[in-house]
């Protein structure tokens, strides 16, 4: 059964949890009520353990996400009180995307541009077409983008490519996107979501404490030193050797066998 609402689709898929933006006359443009679905979709992921991986994708084959619906701009952030309202529920939206505790794959067909790219970054990796192409445009706009936007995207990039996106405001092709590490892998659009699905597949098959340990520390590592929450890395790395997954990996190890782990 699908969950979030017509334009922001929940659909569990075994193994896997798709998240799909799903307006595809608007490129995927998001709405507020898209914003306002976002949690509670990443919420029932994040409670059901059968779900091993979580894919963000965008309907049709035009766009992945193309930013805020500004069609909507009108009735959505007409005066400050709407704006309020409107950048909150945008933000508790990238909240939960970016503090999503299991692996996560944006599955990129077509344009990746402005804030479409924004919640890419959000994932663990991104996998896109020949065809995809990327973009920051802002400095065209003339609008600021903001810390977070930026801090992301050096994260991924480093400096000196995340100042040539923002400065040149250019599209970058799929082949520059993964030189650069943008992206991780790049397919024909007829095997995109064959490859994904082999991405899953592969980490759904791995220990869930173990990649969620992993996460963690990715995660703290990109922080400012005293910032880092390490006392909650540790305890996630300890919970691996407490774990009966941990026995299993071991004895499915001696026992020459695939392990069979339950993420306890």
């Amino acid at each position: 059964m699908d969950i979030g609402v017509e334009k922001l689709i929940g659909r569990k898929d075994g193994a896997i949890g798709w998240m799909i933006f799903n307006n595809p006359e608007r490129r995927n443009a998001v709405s507020l009520d898209m914003w306002r679905a976002i949690p509670d979709v990443l919420a029932a992921f994040e409670a059901d353990p059968e779900i091993r991986v979580v894919v963000f994708t965008g309907a049709g084959e035009r766009a992945f996400v193309s930013g805020a619906d500004i069609s909507q701009f009108e009735a959505e952030r007409s005066d400050s009180t709407a704006e309020a309202r409107y950048s909150g529920a945008s933000a508790a939206a990238n909240v939960a995307m970016a503090g999503l505790s299991k692996p996560s794959i944006a599955m990129i067909r077509g344009y990746c541009i402005g804030g479409g790219l924004a919640v890419a970054l959000t994932c663990d990796m991104r996998i896109c077409t020949e065809e995809s192409r990327f973009a920051i445009p802002a400095a065209r706009l003339g609008l600021g983008y903001g810390f977070g936007g930026v801090k992301a995207l050096i994260d991924v990039v480093g400096p000196s490519i995340a100042k040539e996106i923002l400065f040149t405001a250019r599209q970058f092709s799929a082949e520059e996107a993964l030189r650069v590490g943008l992206v991780n892998r790049v397919a024909p659009a007829a095997e995109l979501e064959t490859l994904v699905r082999e991405y899953a597949a592969m980490i759904g098959a791995n220990a869930p404490l173990t990649i969620r340990a992993a996460k963690m520390t990715v995660r703290e590592a990109l922080r400012d030193a005293g910032n880092r929450r390490m006392a909650e890395v540790e305890a996630a790395v300890a919970a691996c050797f407490d774990s009966a997954d941990f026995k299993e990996g071991r004895t499915a190890f001696m026992e020459k066998r695939p392990p069979r782990f339950r993420g306890v």
